[in-house]
């Protein structure tokens, strides 16, 4: 069954999004994506170095993959509409993942700010896919504002605790137009296949890659967890029930046996 849907003018096959912030080299981010299948590759600015005499990350990530910048380190709305224009005069192109965070302690978005970035961006071109806290009030206004989808966190970034949020994800794919993206905090590939059977778009992986012992395979792992997931969720899952429903029918059995007619 083909599922492509389409974001920022973009069609896409995998709705693996892959984060390559913390990869021990370079070099890995490109296995994980042909791993994967992974068309959509997120990179933080100060990653990329087009003088540098060290690699450059871009040389790694596929060319048929859309390279996401996310403006990581911005504390205001400012410094993310600062970086996302450096960003794509690096060559990053204009898809960009907002981030705008001024707690160092828990790293939740600053959502008011989010949307202030949101808003300039989309009117210079950019396709922006903002990092939001989950909520519906919010994330309509995003979605009002342009933004080609919205990504609320799933937990606490880097914490791999699941999803924690998901109630409130729930309500946000159900009543926002725009696709829903989990991303932040999916930990392992059960989480992600979770996401996907409730009707998210997509999800973006990184911290539970690179802090399992062979983050290509893992990367694999979830590719398919997210497969499944959205299959489950287009095939039309069973409603749960609360008493118990035999898989053969009994009706006729005893009697049958009593009968001698088996």
């Amino acid at each position: 069954m083909e599922d492509i849907f389409e974001i920022g003018g973009r069609k896409l096959i995998s709705r693996f999004f892959l984060g390559t912030g913390k990869f021990p080299r370079k070099s890995m981010v490109g296995e994980a994506v042909r791993s994967s299948g992974a068309e959509v590759v997120t990179v933080a600015l100060r990653r990329v170095d087009n003088g540098s005499e060290d690699e450059n990350i871009l040389d790694h990530i596929p060319e048929n993959c859309v390279v996401m910048a996310n403006t990581s380190g911005a504390r205001t709305a400012e410094e993310a509409i600062r970086i996302a224009r450096l960003a794509r005069s690096a060559g990053c192109g204009n898809w960009v993942k907002i981030e705008v965070i001024p707690d160092n302690k828990y790293l939740l978005p600053d959502n008011t700010g989010t949307l202030q970035a949101t808003e300039v961006l989309v009117k210079e071109g950019f396709t922006v896919l903002p990092y939001m806290n989950p909520d519906l009030h919010y994330g309509l206004k995003m979605a009002e504002a342009g933004a080609a989808a919205v990504m609320p966190l799933g937990s606490l970034i880097g914490s791999n605790r699941g999803l924690r949020t998901e109630e409130i994800v729930k309500v946000m794919i159900k009543e926002i137009d725009a696709p829903v993206i989990v991303d932040a905090g999916i930990g392992k590939p059960s989480d992600a296949a979770k996401c996907m059977e409730m009707g998210a778009a997509a999800v973006l992986v990184n911290t539970a890659l690179v802090t399992s012992e062979d983050p290509v395979a893992m990367a694999k792992a979830f590719s398919l967890a997210v497969r499944a997931g959205r299959l489950a969720f287009i095939s039309g899952q069973p409603l749960m029930v609360n008493e118990a429903r035999p898989s053969s029918p009994f009706k006729g059995f005893l009697r049958s046996l009593t009968d001698g007619e088996l």
